[in-house]
């Protein structure tokens, strides 16, 4: 074994969770252009559209982003009238992320997104469920 096998991009765990996550929000792309939003923004209303109302820590926390990240992604998101951002009455250091009925009634025409998109897959569903698993493993 070459000591330099390591450096291997075929050699990598992390290339082919790179690259096959950048190929499935690719497919995402002409479902969620349509309703003017990002990849990042479709999973920031995901949780929003199951919690209405969340602190922005949280938010953060559930989509693995960094307050950097998730600061423009929220005033983004706020300027199309999707959610709102308030200041805690009890703690200000807390922000509120609630979500408006403009961004409650996207959810209506996101709902087949998650299944166009799955259609799109080459894997059967015993192996997206154990895939699912397995990057949550990952994640933890």
């Amino acid at each position: 074994m070459d000591k330099y096998d390591a450096l291997k991009l075929e050699n990598q765990f992390c290339f082919p969770l790179y690259a096959a996550s950048r190929e499935v929000v690719k497919l995402y792309y002409p479902h969620l252009s349509e309703l003017g939003l990002t990849y990042t923004q479709y999973i920031a209303l995901m949780v929003l559209w199951e919690d209405r109302k969340i602190s922005a820590k949280e938010l953060g926390k559930r989509l693995y982003l960094d307050s950097g990240t998730l600061t423009p992604l929220l005033k983004g998101l706020e300027r199309k009238g999707l959610l709102t951002r308030t200041r805690d009455k009890d703690d200000e250091r807390n922000l509120i992320v609630e979500l408006t009925d403009e961004g409650l009634a996207l959810r209506e025409k996101a709902v087949d997104i998650p299944f166009k998109v799955g259609g799109c897959m080459k894997i059967s569903r015993e192996e997206a469920e154990t895939l699912y698993k397995i990057l949550y493993k990952v994640l933890d």
